[in-house]
């Protein structure tokens, strides 16, 4: 379940940062304090797999720049809660930038400090400019997690490419009507030995962030969907 939980968790994080609503830093990324955003997640059948509830915690700024601070609570189909964390997102103006050692769970990277693991984070930062058009190319970006205690060494990498601007289209969740931009990308996920490419669709919404997303496997079979069904800010 170790491998499980850590792949869920930085899948989760790696797409975070399109999920959330504007300031006059940017259009897509969580700088307002209280804001609340739940996503839950369907699998292939269209049955629920869990819930992800964020929450704006704190925001702060320095010398031009915002930071804001994320908290995550991950709860299964079960209702249990299965994950609990926080990370920081810094907008400068040009762009936002990721803090990567806040990334990974708090109480998990504890318990593998105290069995002597050490542990490095490092990435590209995933961007969503604040002019969006259709036909336009983003940049690639990714998320590659070391850890070694002796004589276990374990690795994770999750790259996200091929990223274009679709189409501007209207998409209708649980909670509410949105006019939306559709990006497509391609994912490429290794954890230990095990690899999954996937492709995705993400809908975004000005003063929202994400509102839906669908992901499909390489035979182009749609794997899961997650979509907003509460919002408040």
């Amino acid at each position: 379940m170790m491998n499980t939980k850590v792949f869920l968790y930085l899948t989760l994080i790696f797409i975070g940062p399109s999920l959330f609503g504007q300031n006059n830093c940017s259009k897509y990324y969580p700088m307002e304090e209280g804001s609340t955003f739940q996503y839950t997640m369907y699998n292939k059948k269209d049955k629920v797999e869990g819930v992800t509830d964020y929450v704006v915690s704190e925001v702060s700024s320095s010398d031009g720049n915002t930071t804001a601070t994320m908290k995550l609570t991950f709860t299964d189909d079960k209702g249990k809660n299965v994950l609990e964390s926080d990370y920081k997102i810094t907008c400068t103006g040009d762009g936002v930038k990721i803090d990567y050692e806040s990334l990974f769970p708090s109480e998990m990277k504890k318990q593998y400090e105290d069995m002597g693991m050490e542990m490095d984070i490092t990435g590209t930062d995933i961007q969503i400019p604040n002019n969006l058009s259709a036909g336009q190319t983003l940049e690639d970006a990714n998320v590659n997690v070391s850890m070694d205690m002796g004589a276990m060494k374990m690795k994770i990498n999750v790259e996200t490419y091929d990223r274009k601007v679709e189409k501007e289209e209207s998409v209708t969740t649980q909670a509410g009507t949105f006019i939306c931009y559709l990006i497509t990308e391609k994912s490429k996920s290794k954890v230990m030995m095990s690899n999954m490419e996937t492709s995705n669709k993400v809908w975004i919404s000005e003063g929202v962030g994400m509102v839906k997303q669908e992901t499909y496997g390489k035979n182009g079979k749609l794997m899961s969907r997650m979509e907003l069904t509460k919002f408040s800010k």
